[in-house]
């Protein structure tokens, strides 16, 4: 009888513990999340490593020649050292300005972008002389370094339904008695024209969909245009006709190829080792306890399999539905005092062509309320990140921590007053995801 009893509690625990979603697909080992098969994930890992050529439309101003160059630790789609550029100044009324950027001996500017490209590429065949390589005018008093993000399980970030991100910010603020109060912004979904969704990727939020992430990157980190994105940067030095990004045989451009490649992959996975000892448990109920998880929110839900999202663009494939995964990220913005007092360049992120469109929830206003603020930086996978925070100037945890200030003062203070075992500890716990 007791042990009928005892098993009848066991079996009541684990109904009211158990989560009723199942976890995500966590690992760095290349495997598909179960989204599409092995051969379709391989071919799309391909794609996004693959190295382009000028015939392929790279550049003429450039960053880098793959996707992989840029994300690739600790494999195909992760974060790296890698950082760009960007600049800009503050007009005489104090708002942040665009800088304009010179090429080809001044003969023509640059301008809508906050990114400078490091490369430049111009056939002398068919442009005798031509230098188009990008210089910073000593007049763009704004600049800094922003390192590239990691995109591992950010198929699952993509499947966040837009009002949890509404919800989390609105907690958040009431809970920290609006000490911190994360942004909700609204951006363009390139390929649903007039439509919006809560951004949640790269440092300002500026893209909700994988698929506008990608033509983002490609068009102004490698320099090729696709059908989100058919405006050269600058038409000097180009020998490739627009868009450069075409159809393949299956019927697939490279932004697409990347998006799913990206979709497909596992969140990063913990090590599971460490994350089991005593002092990294004990961690886990500081880092809580001090309040870093009012930000780094541990667990998110993604939506229901068939529900539509980017604007009506694509449609939850079960693979990615109704599973949790754990981030440490609330993908919002907010100032925690490392602030550059640089705004999403529209121009540069959405194109020519968005000036066209009329934007359902697009706010300038709301944009130009961004300068000084980054999206909290999800913490999954920290410990193989070598250089931290948004400009990568932080090479240790320890020194990541006490750079948070602004919203983040109190959490920072209450760290600060820990015992030196306790830091040790949560110090811990983060080596663990």
């Amino acid at each position: 009888m007791k042990l009928l009893m005892s098993l009848s509690l066991l079996m009541l625990s684990v109904i009211l513990f158990a989560s009723p979603f199942p976890e995500a697909p966590s690992g760095f080992d290349n495997k598909t999340n179960g989204m599409v098969d092995d051969a379709t994930h391989v071919a799309d890992q391909a794609k996004f490593e693959e190295t382009e050529a000028i015939s392929d439309g790279l550049g003429p101003l450039y960053n880098a020649q793959s996707c992989r160059e840029c994300h690739q630790n600790p494999t195909s789609g992760g974060s790296s050292q890698v950082s760009e550029l960007r600049v800009g100044h503050r007009g005489t009324d104090g708002k942040f300005v665009n800088p304009d950027i010179p090429i080809a001996r001044g003969t023509e500017i640059i301008k809508g972008r906050t990114l400078v490209n490091d490369r430049a590429i111009c056939p002398n065949a068919v442009f005798p002389a031509t230098e188009i390589e990008e210089r910073v005018p000593d007049s763009e008093k704004i600049r800094t370094f922003r390192i590239s993000v990691n995109l591992l399980g950010d198929g699952f970030v993509e499947a966040v339904p837009d009002q949890t991100f509404v919800d989390l910010a609105r907690e958040q603020c009431q809970k920290s008695h609006k000490e911190i109060c994360g942004q909700v912004l609204y951006v363009p979904v390139l390929e649903a024209p007039g439509q919006t969704a809560v951004g949640r990727f790269g440092w300002k939020d500026q893209h909700a969909s994988l698929l506008s992430f990608s033509a983002d990157a490609y068009l102004n980190e490698m320099g090729i245009t696709s059908r989100l994105q058919p405006d050269e940067v600058t038409n000097l030095c180009n020998t490739v006709s627009e868009p450069n990004d075409k159809p393949g045989p299956d019927g697939l451009s490279d932004i697409d190829h990347f998006a799913r490649f990206i979709r497909a992959t596992g969140a990063p996975a913990r090590d599971a080792q460490l994350a089991q000892t005593a002092n990294a448990r004990h961690g886990a109920e500081l880092f809580n306890k001090v309040g870093c998880d009012t930000c780094h929110v541990q667990t998110l839900i993604t939506a229901s399999s068939g529900t539509k999202i980017n604007g009506g663009a694509y449609t939850m494939p079960p693979a990615l539905a109704d599973k949790q995964f754990h981030p440490y990220g609330d993908f919002l913005l907010h100032n925690v005092g490392t602030g550059d007092g640089i705004v999403v360049a529209m121009l540069e992120h959405y194109g020519k062509r968005m000036y066209q469109t009329s934007w359902k929830n697009l706010s300038i206003p709301e944009f130009n309320n961004t300068a000084n603020k980054i999206r909290t930086a999800p913490l999954w996978g920290v410990r193989l990140h070598s250089r931290l925070m948004h400009d990568g100037a932080s090479t240790t945890l320890l020194d990541a921590i006490l750079r948070h200030h602004g919203e983040a003062e109190h959490v920072t203070k209450k760290f600060e007053k820990l015992k030196p075992a306790e830091k040790e500890a949560l110090l811990e716990f983060l080596y663990s995801l």
